[in-house]
């Protein structure tokens, strides 16, 4: 059935991405709101973007201290989940919103959309283990990109057995990581390592093996042709 012209691009969005962005957008708000004084009361003015970094962000370090100490306080196991929230600035949540609203709708449409959500989350705790386990860094890793890469990696997943069943080249469904991974490398030349593309990494991987878990019959089809090749 054709769309009529006045009705919105948001009708075909599945509510939960709608819902997910909404919550970026909120966070993002009440760093606005903040800064301009608005909300804080004794801290009115005060930038809450920096507040929530120290926060909520996904800590390396405090990571390996509870490794050692072997204490898991609610206070920092929550980092797994909540540094997906907390972006760097504006433009860096509108780019991951874009991404979340791309690959979540076309992921949402072929699954069942709590999919959408859950393949977010954990593609973000799982990225933030392996930037945790494989990294010695203090810089603190938040954003909502490892999550959007999740929702890649079960994009491809959908690609690739498209491409399969067709009979085409499945690894045709690799092209997208591949581009970004080529982006990252090519930013980290010119400006500098970012060591997020681990993380992001283990975000893409969970997100496309989750995916052939959560599809009725995706894991079977993994299995054939990994048995094949």
């Amino acid at each position: 059935m054709k769309a009529e012209p006045h009705d919105s691009p948001f009708n075909s969005i599945p509510p939960v991405v709608v819902a997910l962005v909404a919550v970026l957008f909120g966070v993002e708000l009440l760093f606005y709101l903040s800064k301009s004084g608005l909300i804080g009361g004794t801290r009115g003015g005060a930038d809450w973007r920096i507040f929530a970094i120290q926060d909520y962000a996904f800590s390396g370090e405090i990571f390996r201290w509870m490794i050692e100490t072997g204490r898991w306080p609610m206070e920092h196991l929550k980092r797994f989940v909540t540094y997906l929230f907390v972006h760097a600035s504006f433009t860096h949540m509108i780019m991951v919103c874009v991404f979340v609203l791309a690959l979540g709708k076309m992921v949402g449409e072929t699954f069942r959309q709590w999919t959408v959500l859950v393949i977010f989350l954990a593609s973000g705790i799982v990225g933030a283990l392996a930037y945790g386990l494989l990294l010695n860094t203090g810089q603190p890793l938040y954003g909502g990109y490892t999550g959007a890469y999740g929702l890649i990696g079960a994009f491809t997943f959908i690609l690739w057995v498209g491409y399969g069943q067709n009979g085409q080249n499945q690894m045709q469904a690799f092209r997208l990581i591949g581009f970004l991974m080529g982006i990252q490398l090519l930013f980290g030349l010119i400006f500098g390592a970012n060591k997020d593309w681990v993380a992001e990494l283990a975000g893409f991987m969970t997100g496309f093996l989750l995916s052939a878990v959560l599809q009725p019959g995706g894991w079977g089809a993994l299995v054939r042709t990994m048995r094949q090749r």
